[in-house]
């Protein structure tokens, strides 16, 4: 992360299922919260029971940050609640509160309850689509522009920042990050994006050619069996 960088008060992550918006959204939780910074994530994905930041809530609280999520989320019930609790972090002091928005445009739904209140913020908001191009649905150009058109419809607040999190666990190359700057920074031209960030682990970004930004991260969603 660039030094120099100035995160708004307010981050939104949205991204298709296993695009690693999670992975960011807890690393820079964490990273907020070891700079002295009040934090809050709100885990908004009432649709995936599995990768959800909700899972690291102990670690998470125990570094200082205030997690919200669902009500029944980690449980079994179906159709969890979006609790009062999170539309009071628009008015109650904080400096960054970050939103991980479930997988798709359907998750993206839950996103649009707060459309008022992101508008009022908005200039304190910023709405990030994390792309990982080596998942399906988002392959190509055409697959990303038409990702991010529909949960900017049911999130009901369309793409500030792009971040290029191409990836295949312990198995990414540089040229797979490589790769997906190109598809990103392609799409971001064409819908009027001028944030684009490229994330990796620390071993990987050294080891690649960008012209992007760059967000280092630590893998910290992995499954047992993945391991």
């Amino acid at each position: 992360m660039n030094a120099d960088t100035v995160f708004p008060r307010f981050l939104v992550l949205t991204g298709n299922y296993g695009s690693g918006k999670t992975e960011i959204a807890l690393n820079l939780a964490l990273r907020f919260a070891a700079e002295g910074k009040r934090t809050t994530l709100v885990d908004l994905d009432i649709v995936n029971p599995y990768f959800r930041s909700a899972e690291k809530r102990e670690e998470l609280e125990k570094a200082g940050v205030r997690v919200l999520m669902p009500t029944f989320a980690m449980t079994t019930v179906d159709i969890p609640a979006l609790p009062a609790e999170i539309q009071r972090v628009f008015e109650e002091p904080s400096d960054h509160v970050i939103f991980d928005v479930g997988g798709d445009d359907t998750g993206a739904a839950a996103l649009g309850r707060y459309a008022p209140s992101f508008r009022k913020f908005r200039a304190d908001t910023a709405s990030i689509l994390v792309i990982n191009c080596m998942r399906p649905l988002t392959e190509t150009e055409e697959d990303i522009l038409d990702l991010a058109e529909r949960i900017g419809a049911r999130g009901r607040l369309g793409v500030d920042w792009m971040m290029n999190n191409t990836n295949l666990a312990g198995q990414t190359e540089p040229e797979m990050l490589e790769r997906g700057e190109k598809n990103v920074l392609a799409c971001a031209r064409k819908m009027g994006v001028g944030t684009v960030w490229t994330v990796g682990t620390g071993d990987l970004l050294p080891r690649c050619s960008l012209g992007t930004q760059t967000l280092e991260i630590e893998r910290r969603m992995i499954p047992e069996w993945m391991e």
